[in-house]
């Protein structure tokens, strides 16, 4: 019997179109994903496909909600017992948060894998093609099961929790900044060298199963003068607040003074993209450290970890665990 994988498409700028040749000027989100399959006609040499199309725009306008219907399909499909696995086609500026949540929500040890382009399908040397067709032979290998929300970007694969985009042009833009790929694909081939260490998808303990929309939560990025009042603002309509501070998540005498009064949870990151907040590193008391998860994806914690109704206390708890 064939492999069953089943792409979900949310656009992108693999499914842009521009003017011919050129790389910018596109409109992303253009093909739908059925347009991609037949112009990687190697995709049948893979597996067998059942392509749907849950939207198809720039990931810049990707919400929680599309996040929560995202989890939940692929939770249900997940069951038949022909599927192996799933690629799942995404916008680059979002797709680190996007391959973040699912890995903590989905529930299924079958190979759940991201993929993008950098260049729109009309352009010279589109790189979108051969990263959908090495994002299905990761979907259907045997190595990759069990090994949380992948993400497959120019022959590499990378881990949803450190994944991240590190420049604005480079076709190499994803990657995992110092913590490295897991693995690469040559020729169709999946070579795994490591494994994800944090909890993820079977052995997360979040549940989108019964919820509409995810609990709001504002990043805050803290520079020379930031403005203390700006905390205050995003607290009256926020359930939680994540600071994007300097160095080693510090921020001023003024934020602090405003960060202690504050009964919400708040939960420090850096604006660094290398390294890691400890408790120890923590100006504040009543603030949780988020390991070395980046802002943006310490807020996606933060509010599941609000909607799954977890004690305040327990935050760091979380935040050590995932």
């Amino acid at each position: 019997m064939r492999n069953k994988v089943i792409i979900l498409a949310t656009g992108g700028t693999i499914a842009g179109v521009g003017e011919d040749g050129k790389i910018v000027g596109y409109k992303p989100g253009t093909l739908t994903i059925d347009d991609l399959i037949a112009a990687t006609p190697k995709l049948k040499d893979v597996a067998d496909i059942e392509a749907l199309q849950i939207c198809n725009i720039n990931s810049d306008d990707i919400t929680d909600r599309i996040w929560i219907k995202l989890a939940n399909k692929i939770n249900e499909l997940a069951k038949d017992l022909d599927v192996v696995g799933f690629v799942i086609t995404h916008g680059t500026d979002t797709m680190e948060e996007t391959a973040y949540f699912l890995n903590l929500t989905v529930k299924t040890d079958k190979p759940v894998v991201f993929t993008g382009s950098m260049r729109p399908a009309t352009s010279i040397s589109a790189d979108g093609y051969m990263n959908l067709y090495e994002a299905l032979c990761v979907a259907v290998s045997k190595e990759a099961k069990g090994k949380g929300v992948l993400v497959v970007f120019s022959d590499c694969i990378f881990a949803a929790r450190t994944v991240t985009k590190t420049s604005t042009y480079h076709v190499t833009a994803i990657s995992s900044s110092g913590m490295g790929a897991m693995g690469i694909v040559r020729d169709g081939r999946v070579y795994l060298y490591a494994s994800p260490f944090k909890c993820h998808t079977l052995e997360s303990i979040f549940d989108v199963s019964k919820i509409d929309v995810l609990p709001k939560v504002s990043i805050l990025y803290f520079s020379v003068d930031a403005n203390p009042g700006l905390l205050e603002y995003a607290a009256k309509s926020s359930d939680g607040i994540v600071i994007a501070g300097a160095g080693a998540g510090e921020f001023s005498e003024a934020y602090k003074s405003i960060v202690d009064k504050l009964e919400i949870p708040v939960v420090v990151c850096s604006r660094i993209d290398d390294g890691i907040i400890l408790k120890e590193n923590l100006l504040c008391d009543n603030t949780v450290a988020a390991d070395n998860l980046s802002p943006q994806k310490a807020a996606i914690l933060l509010r599941l970890a609000i909607a799954c109704k977890v004690e305040k206390s327990h935050l760091q708890e979380i935040f050590t665990k995932y």
